[in-house]
């Protein structure tokens, strides 16, 4: 059974999520750690926890759900988990990092990257993969059906949906994928979104300005 804690981090109140299960095993979603404070926050839980860090992953590579990507390597030795297709993005990131007045700790490559479907493990657990581009080129969803929630990164919202007004961004292939791709899962799926609240895909069918 999987455990879900989450943590809001950096300047863009980026949802960092930390999964475990009964194993002790966990994975790191989106580290968006920024500063010392917040890094000691996510170690602490690690420590206290006696947590067993398996798995890096990144649903996407926008700067601020990859700010603590360097500092999960260091201490865990784990590199990130995206989709190819998100490569360039992560790569662009020191070159307007310092427009942004961010400072950004260069994070380090990929070893492999995830396919558009299929399931990943770590522990006893396992994530179902859903494929969401339009908010980035090749944005990831993480699924974990036993307990029917979503890590949706920054797909779907709390009555809003991901912004395309970013390189790689596409507003019709975000609504596309979307209505294509998580609709499909059952109504009361939580969906926890990589900022702000949480929802659930039958209320955002119902209510979402944007997609009804």
């Amino acid at each position: 059974m999987i455990t879900l804690k989450k943590f809001t981090f950096n300047p863009y109140q980026e949802n960092t999520y930390v999964l475990y299960d009964e194993t002790g095993s966990c994975v790191i979603i989106d580290p968006g750690m920024y500063d010392g404070s917040e890094q000691n926050e996510l170690a602490t839980l690690v420590r206290d926890l006696a947590l067993k860090p398996e798995r890096l992953l990144n649903t996407h590579c926008h700067i601020d759900h990859v700010l603590g990507n360097k500092f999960v390597f260091d201490n865990w030795g784990l590199k990130p988990e995206f989709h190819e297709g998100e490569l360039p993005i992560l790569e662009a990131i020191p070159g307007y990092a310092p427009q942004m007045g961010m400072h950004y700790e260069l994070s380090p490559a990929p070893i492999d990257f995830l396919p558009e479907t299929g399931n990943l493990k770590f522990g006893n657990s396992e994530l179902q993969l859903i494929f969401a581009p339009g908010h980035s080129p090749a944005h990831l969803c993480f699924y974990a059906a036993a307990e029917n929630f979503l890590i949706g990164g920054d797909v779907l919202f709390y009555r809003s949906i991901g912004r395309t007004d970013l390189p790689g961004g596409n507003h019709q292939q975000l609504i596309q994928s979307i209505k294509e791709n998580l609709w499909p899962l059952p109504d009361d799926c939580e969906v926890f979104p990589g900022h702000g609240p949480s929802t659930t895909i039958g209320f955002e069918k119902m209510n979402n300005p944007f997609l009804m």
